[in-house]
């Protein structure tokens, strides 16, 4: 019965999910089409879709979804390694979680975006800019997930599995391990988003190639149709990948 409830509040949630979506679709089209919208300000969807499926047909696309991709992929995988391994070493002792677990919430507090030209200036415009960039933003939310789920971890679990003569190893993999996996999966999921929307945000600043670097490209030729094309191309990415690492997430839960 719960798992018949749990399907269908599952349903009921994308319903609405795709509901939000077509109100604003049609708010859009009657928007530009009746309200007197200026096409210059926001173009009619139905102008945008047809730019956006010559942009996917043409192929163009593809060499600025590659470098972000590439971009991506790179800095969440140095922000997972960073982060987990830190994440871990911290939650072994109360003491460094007392130390660190505040000093790292403070600084994720500030916005590390402002530190742009920084990495520019170090790394200069290409690709490794925007992947210590969104590397450094992810890090935080991993490294924290990962003291909580490993650092909080209720004693009685560890007591119990000490007294009867678990070794570390042990102790790690049928203990701390199933404990702490939601919440660093949870942390991993954020850290991904955010490595995700910090590369889109610095290619859009700063950059050679990238999606970023072409939707400000048209945003300066005042091609406003191919721009909202490609940001609408972003965006689909953007909730794509989100919606699988998501769905990972979930299945990992399960396990």
């Amino acid at each position: 019965m719960n798992g018949q409830q749990e399907q269908q509040e599952r349903w009921l949630s994308r319903c609405l999910q795709i509901g939000f979506v077509l109100v604003l679709l049609l708010l859009w089209y009657l928007g530009t089409t009746y309200w007197g919208i200026s096409g210059i300000l926001l173009p009619n969807p139905v102008m945008v879709l047809h730019d956006l499926k010559e942009v996917l047909g043409s192929g163009e696309f593809l060499p600025d979804l590659e470098v972000t991709l590439f971009e991506v992929a790179v800095a969440f995988a140095l922000s997972c390694v960073s982060g987990l391994a830190l994440g871990y070493l911290i939650s072994r002792s109360p003491y460094l979680i007392a130390m660190f677990e505040p000093l790292l919430s403070s600084v994720y507090s500030i916005p590390i975006i402002l530190f742009l030209p920084l990495f520019v200036l170090f790394f200069g415009l290409g690709p490794w800019s925007k992947i210590a960039l969104g590397a450094t933003i992810s890090f935080f939310p991993i490294v924290l997930n990962t003291i909580a789920g490993f650092g909080y971890v209720d004693r009685i679990f560890i007591t119990a599995a000490r007294s009867m003569g678990a070794s570390n190893a042990q102790m790690f993999r049928y203990v701390l391990l199933p404990a702490a996996l939601p919440v660093v999966l949870t942390g991993l999921r954020i850290g991904f988003t955010i490595a995700l929307l910090a590369v889109l945000g610095s290619e859009t600043i700063a950059s050679f190639a990238g999606l970023g670097h072409r939707i400000a490209q048209l945003a300066d030729a005042m091609e406003t149709v191919r721009m909202f094309a490609y940001i609408t191309f972003a965006v689909a990415i953007a909730a794509g990948l989100n919606a699988l690492v998501s769905s990972l997430e979930r299945q990992a839960k399960r396990r």
